[in-house]
């Protein structure tokens, strides 16, 4: 028998899981700069961030959830907005298996902000984050894998671009309503090659979507970026409601036509997937995240991301071995939607009348197939074609 099954295309087993929320402040240095936000990271710049992470009890300092390690979001505030004006992204993405790290530094009005500097401390913060997988007696010793994106708000956006250009050590970029930045974030976009998504509300006065968001998204040189406007969209409506931010755009910005909650909405429902792509390796939300490209009511969009392959092929005999041929830089296998920790070969013995359905992931280096699966009932049987997620923390 042989049917086509859409189980687990929208999110990876670990996102099945809706974690509880974990806080802890952490200070890190850059001996090399001075000045800063905060105190005793070490010599140097000073760079306080607030974390907030997956656990199983919600609290101060509580343990981080032990299966499986958690990518990471390093985020960028927007210019005079403190980092709890984001409670909204740390509430919606953490729960899903995200760590997010705000940093602190560049929140004065006077003396006005470095964007450069901030620039730098989002990309120091996401390389400190990755490396805290190594640290004994880390609270996140063992637990983050090794991938990040840097996202940011406004100048935070901004900042972002400063972060990410000619930085191969994180795996995508967001702005959310990016703000040209001095150093010009508009004119580093040429050395971003990572996977870039772009926000823009149509309706931002703040920073006008023709001045700031276009120039930056059409100077981003990667081969996977998108552009989502979102219709009758504000500057200030992809963060909480902040005194600062609202009396700015109160004083700029005309014809905001959504409320806040449906701009988050709509920023939900394309984000969550491509993030899902980009950090989870789930080259079956690449697909999700185009098709909500298409979907996302009052939005307007564009990417250049390809869709991912429908290639992948596995084999069986009667000897309990299952196999792919699919070339690829990655195998994982699966039993009844669950990771089979250690099988990472193309090969899969299985043992003797052990039923269940059996998947295999393939990422290859040109990018994504779709996988497939086969049911086994104490012998080989029954075909059966799907598509899988597949996670694995050494890519």
């Amino acid at each position: 028998m042989k049917k086509i099954l859409l189980l687990l295309v929208l999110a990876p087993y670990w996102a099945f899981s809706q974690y509880q929320i974990g806080h802890t402040t952490l200070t890190f240095n850059d001996p090399t700069r001075n000045g800063g936000f905060g105190s005793g990271g070490g010599p140097g710049r000073q760079i306080q961030t607030e974390v907030y992470y997956p656990t199983y009890t919600a609290g101060e300092n509580t343990p981080v959830a032990t299966f499986p390690d958690f990518p990471v979001i390093v985020f960028g505030h927007g210019f005079a907005m403190g980092w709890d004006a984001y409670q909204n992204l740390w509430e919606h993405l953490v729960p899903q298996g995200y760590i997010m790290a705000f940093v602190r530094t560049e929140g004065s009005l006077i003396p006005a902000p470095s964007h450069g500097d901030f620039g730098q401390d989002l990309a120091l913060v996401s390389t400190k984050m990755l490396a805290l997988d190594a640290a004994v007696g880390s609270l996140f010793n063992g637990k983050v894998k090794q991938k990040s994106v840097i996202m940011g708000h406004s100048m935070g956006g901004g900042a972002t671009m400063l972060a990410a250009a000619n930085n191969a050590n994180i795996a995508g970029i967001v702005g959310l309503a990016p703000a040209e930045t001095n150093p010009s974030a508009i004119g580093v976009c040429a050395n971003i090659s990572v996977p870039a998504l772009i926000f823009s509300g149509s309706s931002d006065g703040v920073t006008p979507p023709a001045e700031h968001h276009l120039p930056i998204y059409q100077g981003i040189t990667s081969s996977c970026k998108s552009f989502v406007s979102i219709t009758g969209g504000a500057h200030c409506y992809f963060a909480n409601s902040n005194f600062n931010c609202d009396f700015g755009e109160s004083t700029s910005s005309q014809g905001i036509s959504i409320t806040r909650a449906q701009q988050q909405q709509k920023t939900y429902a394309i984000l969550d997937p491509w993030l899902q792509y980009v950090l989870g390796e789930d080259c079956f939300a690449l697909n999700a995240f185009q098709s909500s490209l298409n979907t996302t009511t009052g939005t307007v969009n564009q990417t250049t991301c390809a869709a991912s392959g429908m290639n992948a092929t596995i084999y069986f005999d009667n000897m309990y071995t299952l196999w792919t041929t699919t070339p690829g830089i990655a195998y994982q296998w699966y039993v009844n939607g669950q990771i089979m920790q250690g099988e990472t070969n193309d090969t899969l013995v299985i043992p003797v009348d052990f039923g269940g359905d059996f998947a295999v992931s393939v990422l290859a280096a040109n990018g994504c197939d779709t996988s497939s699966f086969i049911t086994i009932q104490g012998n080989i049987s029954n075909l059966t074609m799907d598509y899988h997620w597949f996670y694995d923390k050494n890519l």
